[in-house]
């Protein structure tokens, strides 16, 4: 198998990159238990970082040096005023301006493993308007990440018409948590437009219930089902792929768990880097592993790795 850092050198851009979603505050803080009704705890605060999944995902792509159309509301207000300048200082811009209303921001609670527990508040994210949609240049070939944030929201139902509206092009969806909120029959228009979905081990258990069908049969069921490209991240143990007829798995990268925040971004921004440089999916799965591997690693979600640090990190893998 080539090794990483050989594939590394070939990391370059032959498909457009459009990356619709949201641009949030994360206010991080270790919590040595969850709250429980009418506690008291005190928390040990982190940090207050940009965040949200899209601007995760827009982070990563950058850094591995993959050029994309960043389509991420940013308001009026003392939140959109931190991530507008956070997103200027790393040479990131959206192409989306909200005429009013402030960004959301989520609090994150990190316990002693790792886990991350997450309470959000929505802002101008979640507030898409036909008129920002119309704005958007997505040339075919091109790929679009949604995420299932904005497509479980009020505005769910738009931003579905608009990706069938777009002609030739391949959408990738992170569903998250929020896959079990998705009504049936626009998850069914959804799917009609055969994305790559990205789902985590907790979220494929949701998807299957939702088929009727066992967990460990979800890949070969889901494309029976929709035909399309399917990945399910098992975290240390790695992740699956399935997409038609062919199927496989793709070992973890070692990593000491720091912090799980913003890991199945990342994993899904290393996928996408890949996927636009024309690799098989398989290969940009390995890309996304090796990114949310760094990710873990480190404090925050959006500390996504340079394609210059992975190569270090990888030169003999």
């Amino acid at each position: 198998m080539t090794s990483l850092a050989q594939r590394l050198e070939t990391l370059h851009a032959t498909r457009p990159v459009t990356v619709l979603g949201a641009a949030v505050i994360d206010v991080i803080a270790d919590a040595y238990a969850l709250p429980w009704r009418g506690c008291d705890i005190e928390l040990k605060q982190q940090g207050v970082n940009i965040g949200g999944c899209a601007l995760n995902i827009a982070i990563a792509l950058k850094r591995l040096g993959i050029e994309a159309q960043n389509a991420l509301p940013v308001g009026h207000g003392v939140w959109a005023d931190i991530i507008r300048n956070a997103m200027a200082k790393q040479d990131l811009h959206s192409a989306v301006e909200a005429e009013t209303g402030d960004n959301g921001w989520c609090l994150a609670l990190v316990e002693p493993d790792g886990e991350r527990t997450f309470m959000s508040f929505s802002g101008v994210e979640n507030q898409w308007q036909p008129s920002w949609l119309d704005g958007l240049d997505v040339p075919p070939e091109s790929l679009v990440y949604l995420s299932g944030y904005q497509l479980a929201s009020p505005c769910g139902a738009l931003l579905t018409g608009w990706l069938e509206g777009l002609r030739n092009v391949t959408g990738f969806i992170d569903f998250g948590p929020r896959i079990a909120d998705i009504p049936d029959d626009l998850m069914a228009r959804i799917m009609a437009c055969k994305p790559v979905v990205s789902l985590n081990r907790q979220e494929a258990q949701i998807a299957a219930d939702r088929l009727g069908v066992a967990v460990d049969s979800l890949g070969t069921q889901w494309q029976q089902r929709f035909g399309s490209a399917l990945i399910v991240r098992h975290d240390k143990d790695g992740a699956a792929w399935y997409d038609g007829d062919a199927s496989g798995t793709v070992p973890a990268f070692p990593a000491t768990v720091v912090d799980t925040i913003g890991a199945g971004d990342s994993h899904a921004g290393g996928t996408l880097a890949g996927l636009a440089a024309g690799w098989s999916l398989a290969e940009s799965v390995r890309l996304g592993n090796a990114v949310a591997a760094w990710v873990v690693s480190h404090r925050g979600g959006d500390c996504a790795p340079r394609r210059e640090e992975l190569l270090l990190a990888h030169k003999d893998v």
